[in-house]
């Protein structure tokens, strides 16, 4: 027997570097999902809080979020301060970015 079910549509997901607002902001499909706040210091990015709102949980878009501004402050050879610790715990569960991060 086969499932008749459609399978759901995937969510267009965007995340926006927001330098004036201090954030990378998350949009899934058009609605403001979440953000993950920052403080630029020299040479350094500073993660200072990251929010997914509550109807937005459980999909796995804080990890999807925390893995982009990571991977944007490497690309741009800042080093990472996780004051966060969303960032914090989402440093220490994937290894890879070691070489880049100053632990507050």
């Amino acid at each position: 027997m086969s499932d008749a079910r459609a399978a759901e549509p995937a969510a267009l997901v965007e995340i926006t570097r927001l330098d004036d607002r201090q954030r990378y902001q998350l949009v899934v499909d058009g609605e403001r999902a979440g953000f993950a706040q920052f403080r630029l210091e020299p040479g350094a990015i500073v993660f200072t809080h990251t929010v997914i709102k509550p109807e937005f949980g459980g999909r796995g878009l804080g990890s999807r979020l925390a893995k982009y501004v990571l991977d944007d402050a490497v690309s741009r050879g800042d080093r990472i301060v996780p004051q966060c610790p969303f960032i914090a715990a989402y440093l220490r569960e994937h290894p890879g970015y070691e070489a880049s991060v100053d632990w507050p």
